[in-house]
């Protein structure tokens, strides 16, 4: 009689349990969200074009969250920038899969490596239905614009919904669980509050832009909300058998202080020290 009564417990007490598990901290997600969209702006801007910049023989003017001036603003220098993510989108992948028990890093490396790739994908996407920002200004000359236009569209298509967001939901799985209600729930757990995060604080600090509103709308809240966009949707694909659970799985994501006052840290000086721009040499 006792031994039932402890397993009728036990019964009891483990489905609160299982229900605390499918709950990762949220605040520790969105800080290492911060710190993520942080360090991919600074990919595209300061180590794509303004490595480029250098690269080419060009001085560095401005560095800000939303462009670089470069003296010899050149294709090479406006496409740098997307090159520069899918480098680094390749690099944290590979970053992401090597580590085995940490939870926060190797969500961190996912988001990185996610964030960068998306960049590249929505880059082609943008500016070849938009006819703006970097690739627009790579191919502005190249005739018959219609096609190169097109181009870039369709590459845009391919690489953002056929290859990124999949390989993206892919390396997410060992952070969901095996159970298909949970999966679905943990995924739009971890990757709608890295969306928001990283949206809320790329216009924030690009508002501080002095260059003007239309910079901001193109490369702030579109390159954020509209090219981070496949986070806010990309869990409902969990819902059908292409992407099925896997076997290995990580720990929780927990509360983490260290994360939070990262975030915070790198939150201030991304709005306070690269939302009004860094001015390299008198224009």
């Amino acid at each position: 009689m006792a031994a039932n009564t402890a397993k009728d417990r036990t019964a009891e007490s483990s489905p609160p349990r299982l229900l605390e598990a499918t709950k990762p901290d949220l605040l520790t997600i969105a800080a290492i969200a911060v710190a993520a969209t942080v360090i991919g702006d600074f990919i595209h801007e300061g180590l794509g074009h303004g490595g480029m910049c250098l690269a080419t023989g060009g001085r560095p003017l401005v560095l800000s969250t939303v462009h670089f001036e470069c003296s010899a603003d050149t294709p090479l220098v406006a496409a740098g920038g997307t090159l520069a993510n899918l480098i680094f989108g390749a690099l944290f992948w590979v970053a992401a899969r090597a580590v085995k028990r940490s939870a926060s890093w190797r969500y961190f490396f996912w988001l990185l490596m996610t964030f960068n790739l998306f960049s590249v994908g929505g880059y082609f996407l943008f500016s070849g239905i938009g006819n703006v920002g970097d690739w627009a200004a790579v191919v502005a000359g190249w005739q018959p614009a219609w096609a190169w236009r097109m181009g870039l569209a369709a590459l845009g298509v391919v690489t953002y919904f056929f290859v990124f967001v999949p390989l993206s939901l892919r390396e997410l799985r060992p952070f969901l669980g095996k159970d298909a209600k949970i999966r679905v729930r943990r995924a739009r757990q971890l990757t709608v509050t890295p969306y928001l995060t990283a949206g809320v604080l790329a216009c924030a600090a690009g508002a501080l832009n002095p260059v003007g509103p239309l910079l901001i709308l193109i490369s702030a809240a579109a390159a954020s909300f509209g090219g981070n966009s496949g986070l806010a949707w990309m869990c409902n694909l969990l819902y059908g058998p292409r992407i099925p659970s896997s076997e290995f799985q990580m720990p929780e994501i927990e509360r983490s202080p260290g994360w939070i006052i990262a975030a915070v840290v790198l939150a201030i000086g991304f709005i306070a020290g690269l939302g009004p721009g860094v001015k390299f040499h008198s224009l």
